[in-house]
């Protein structure tokens, strides 16, 4: 059954009576023939029922385009003053050349996760959407992009993929590059592979190379070890505390797959000063390929996410949604990078 309005009743209440999405029953109600005349005469008796009205000023509004958009980065906890992950600076260029070549202005602004961001712009018209980076734990970021989407902001988001009422989404396919790591390890013979990294509903992009990783074990014959993963935030002290971790359990490991490569950075030094040597004693793996993975001693393989790809995306599904159109989540490959880290073939 479907859920009664309260208050005035809006076009998301219509949304959700039809079954459809909100751009769908704005471009219904204003006779648009990419909408079939089957699902144009639900939504307008739907409306009808409601006493739904379009509010003539608000359409006026929302139609006067600023041509600018805004994105919101989160912090995260780093080394330095910064507080930006550098996965997230590398991808602001990308979203940057993407902006420029639609001829957008672009408007940066840092945020923290506990601040009342996600009412600043309801009324706002200095941008026509929001394009979000970085969120921590997702159960409680989930929460604030539903309201999102009941105020009607246009925004899209980089992380985890998933068909909740948390945006459209762009992201990496996780569990597939999870399972990319997990193979290539495999074929370099290690079987007791590690995990550090959160692996729950908190941390959906980690818990996705998880399941990849377990994949990839499971297809090679190998039974995944649980008490194997540690959980980790993604910066160089989580990374390091979880490997000294991992080493004081005793457990038997020869590989280590971090799901960011900040933890797997922090994990090196860890096992540097245990007197265990990389990649001969343990093979290890990270996931970004920030700038400082070439650097480390050995270089650091990783999974590349495709940065320019990602900004194209975002961009690309957030004006779709400013434009009434829709586009379904999209998840872009993830691409192993191949360095010391791991051992030779």
């Amino acid at each position: 059954m479907g859920r009664k309005p309260t208050g005035r009743p809006t076009s998301f209440d219509i949304a959700y009576e039809a079954g459809v999405s909100q751009p769908t029953v704005n471009r219904a109600l204003r006779g648009d023939k990419s909408v079939s005349a089957k699902t144009r005469a639900k939504i307008e008796a739907i409306a009808r029922d409601l006493n739904y009205t379009v509010d003539k000023n608000a359409s006026s509004l929302r139609s006067q385009r600023s041509n600018t958009i805004a994105l919101l980065f989160f912090e995260d906890p780093t080394p330095d003053e910064s507080m930006i992950n550098p996965f997230f600076l590398a991808m602001l260029g990308s979203i940057t050349r993407a902006c420029a070549d639609r001829g957008l202005d672009l408007l940066i602004s840092f945020q923290r996760m506990e601040d009342d961001w996600h009412v600043q712009y309801q009324d706002s018209h200095r941008a026509d959407g929001l394009i979000l980076l970085g969120y921590g734990d997702y159960t409680k970021y989930r929460e604030r992009m539903e309201q999102l989407a009941r105020q009607g902001t246009h925004f899209a988001r980089w992380g985890s993929v998933s068909s909740d009422l948390s945006g459209v989404t762009v992201g990496t396919d996780n569990v597939a590059a999870g399972k990319l790591a997990g193979q290539h390890l495999i074929e370099r013979g290690r079987k007791r592979i590690a995990f550090l990294g959160h692996a729950d509903d908190h941390y959906p992009e980690f818990a996705g190379r998880y399941r990849g990783l377990v994949e990839a074990q499971r297809d090679a014959g190998i039974d995944p070890d649980a008490a194997l993963q540690f959980d980790a935030l993604s910066t160089e002290e989580e990374g390091h505390t979880a490997a000294r971790a991992l080493i004081g359990s005793g457990a038997r490991f020869d590989a280590i797959f971090a799901a960011s490569d900040l933890i797997a950075i922090g994990a090196m030094r860890a096992l540097s000063e245990a007197g265990r040597s990389v990649p001969s004693d343990v093979a290890v793996v990270g996931f970004d390929d920030i700038p400082t993975a070439s650097l480390t001693t050995p270089p650091l393989t990783t999974v590349m996410q495709d940065i320019r790809g990602a900004g194209q995306a975002l961009v690309e599904t957030l004006l779709a949604q400013i434009e009434g159109r829709d586009l379904p989540p999209r998840k872009l490959p993830g691409k192993l990078v191949v360095r010391g880290s791991s051992g030779p073939a």
